[in-house]
C-alpha cells in the first residue's frame, strides 16, 4: 500500500514515520507532478491551513487533488486538513476544497498556550489520547456525517464517505489505531 503525503508545509513528517512504522510507503506531494503517480489514500497533515490552500493552487495541485477526494480517494486530515476540507468556515469566508459538508471553527482553542492532550473515545477504536494544538473543532454537520469523537461538548473528529477529518494530532502521539483505521479505508474497496 503506498500513501500521498501533502507536503508543502505542516506536519507531514510525523505522518510519514507513522506510517512507515505500519509498514506502509509514503509519497509527498510537493508539486503538480507528484500527483501522476498511483496511491492508495492521502494525508492532508496540520499546518497552516491558509498557506496550505496557497500553495495546492499556486503549485498547481488544488483541481487534482479535489477531484482526486471527490472520487473517493481515502483522506486523512488532521488539524489544517480539517480545514482545508471543510465546505464552510465560522467567520471566514476563505473556503478551501469543499469536500466534507460541515462547518469549522479556526483555532478554536485559541494560540498556541491554548493547546492541550486528553484521552476521549474515538467510535470504533477505544479511547485514545489526543493532542490539540491551536486546534480547530466542527459546529455544524450536514446528514451523512459520522461524528468520531466529541471534546468538552465539542465534534473534533468525523468521516464521511472515505475522508476523516479530526481536530487533533494522531501523529503526535504513540498510539497508532487512527493510522490503523485510516489505512482499513484505503483498503476498502
Amino acid at each position: 500500500m503506498k500513501i500521498a503525503v501533502l507536503a508543502v508545509q505542516g506536519a507531514f513528517i510525523e505522518h510519514e514515520r507513522k506510517l512507515e512504522a505500519l509498514g506502509v510507503s509514503c509519497v509527498e506531494l510537493r508539486k503538480a507532478e507528484d500527483l501522476n503517480q498511483s496511491y492508495d489514500g492521502l494525508v492532508l497533515p496540520g499546518g497552516e491551513s491558509t498557506v496550505q490552500g496557497k500553495l495546492l493552487r499556486e503549485l498547481g495541485m488544488f483541481d487534482t487533488i479535489r477531484k482526486q477526494i471527490q472520487e473517493g480517494l481515502p483522506v486523512l486530515a488532521t488539524c489544517a486538513g480539517m480545514i482545508l476540507l471543510a465546505d464552510s468556515l465560522e467567520g471566514d469566508a476563505t473556503v478551501h476544497l469543499q469536500t466534507v459538508p460541515m462547518v469549522v471553527k479556526r483555532n478554536a482553542y485559541g494560540r498556541q498556550l491554548g493547546s492541550f492532550h486528553t484521552e476521549a473515545e474515538f467510535k470504533g477504536i477505544g479511547e485514545i489520547p489526543m493532542t490539540f494544538i491551536r486546534a480547530p473543532y466542527v459546529l455544524e454537520v450536514s446528514d451523512g456525517i459520522e461524528v468520531l469523537a466529541v471534546v468538552q461538548d465539542r465534534i473534533v473528529a468525523v468521516r464521511y464517505g472515505k475522508q476523516m477529518a479530526l481536530a487533533f494530532h494522531p501523529e503526535l502521539d504513540e498510539d497508532q489505531r487512527v493510522h490503523e483505521e485510516f489505512l482499513r479505508m484505503c483498503g476498502e474497496k
